[in-house]
């Protein structure tokens, strides 16, 4: 019997600079929240209230992505084999959760003054959301700079950007009820940023709960790939074959390997460890290649997980066959 590990971790962007460009936006979030506040009261604008609230979460949000960088950065240690990688999967579905929450807030509250609209100040509700784009451009500047193929960062980012399109619906609401004295526009727009952060709420959610129950990673079918590692010349058969992601940008792979006897191990391991790599980027793989003997199938193929795949027979492949015996489940 023979293992191998291959092993390839870290993300495009430094860690470093992640959280000084977060941190940038962190000061300009929290700045123009507290102004936004005493403005929004002083203008009765549910539009601007509930920007004050979003950039609230913004803030929140962008101190968990923080958070979680600081703690993934540790190494493994004590039962933590992988360290704290998953924090920011954690942080990234609070991130989600919380626009889910603040969207059916703001739902609530929108239909309330549609029904009874209050009185609306266009012109400072104009004013300050043109202010909030301004800010919430930088913001997410600063944010689109930093590495979103991490799902903490990306939810920070959803978080300002939904941000930046809340100020915009504000500004044209503040506009059509200084023009035409329409005080419902405002109640509009909410609804509008309220949609918005649904969206992303959603995304968010469902991103981080495929890495939370080990899920396949986005566009890598299971089925697939055993068959394709079947295909590896020497392979008899590929079974508890297992594809996550550790931490979003981190896929990761187990399977048991069967190879025809007299074979070298190391050698087919070494090229299907060469597949995994360079066609899926599953560069963190451990796999467990041992002979196809009458011993191994009887001790290792009576309790499988999953599917198991076997080379499709050339003369099965030659006719065309429909049905793909190549993978069969126990």
């Amino acid at each position: 019997m023979s293992a191998g590990h291959g092993h390839g971790h870290g993300h495009a962007a430094n860690p470093s600079a992640d959280r000084r460009l977060l941190s940038g936006a962190l000061a300009l979030i929290l700045g123009f929240m507290a102004a936004e506040v005493v403005v929004g009261l002083a203008a009765g604008s549910l539009a601007l209230i509930t920007d004050a609230a979003h950039m609230l979460t913004d803030a929140i949000a962008i101190m968990l992505a923080l958070l979680a960088i600081r703690l993934s950065a540790k190494p493994p240690a004590g039962g933590f084999t992988f360290g704290f990688k998953r924090v920011e999967i954690l942080s990234a579905q609070a991130n989600g959760i919380t626009l889910l929450l603040l969207a059916a807030f703001f739902v609530y509250e929108s239909v309330q003054r549609m029904i009874h609209p209050p009185e609306v100040k266009g012109a400072l509700v104009l004013i300050t959301g043109v202010a909030g784009i301004v800010v919430n451009l930088a913001a997410t500047w600063l944010i689109s700079k930093a590495n979103r193929s991490s799902l903490n960062v990306e939810g920070a980012f959803q978080h300002i950007l939904n941000d930046l399109f809340a100020f915009i619906a504000t500004a044209v609401a503040g506009l059509v009820v200084l023009l035409t004295g329409f005080s419902r526009a405002d109640a509009i727009a909410a609804l509008v940023v309220a949609a918005l952060m649904l969206k992303a709420g959603i995304d968010l959610v469902r991103a981080s709960g495929r890495i939370f129950l080990e899920a396949a990673p986005a566009g890598l079918d299971p089925a697939a790939l055993g068959a394709e590692l079947c295909a590896v010349d020497g392979v008899v058969e590929v079974h508890d074959l297992h594809v996550w992601e550790i931490t979003s940008g981190e896929p990761a792979a187990s399977a048991h390997i069967l190879v025809r006897e007299g074979l070298d191990c190391h050698q087919i391991r070494g090229r299907i460890e060469a597949v995994l790599a360079d066609r899926h980027h599953l560069t963190h793989s451990t796999l467990q290649v041992d002979h196809a003997t009458g011993d191994v199938l009887e001790a290792h193929c009576s309790d499988s997980h999953g599917a198991v795949h076997r080379p499709v027979p050339e003369s099965v492949t030659a006719a065309g066959s429909a049905a793909d015996p190549a993978t069969r489940s126990r």
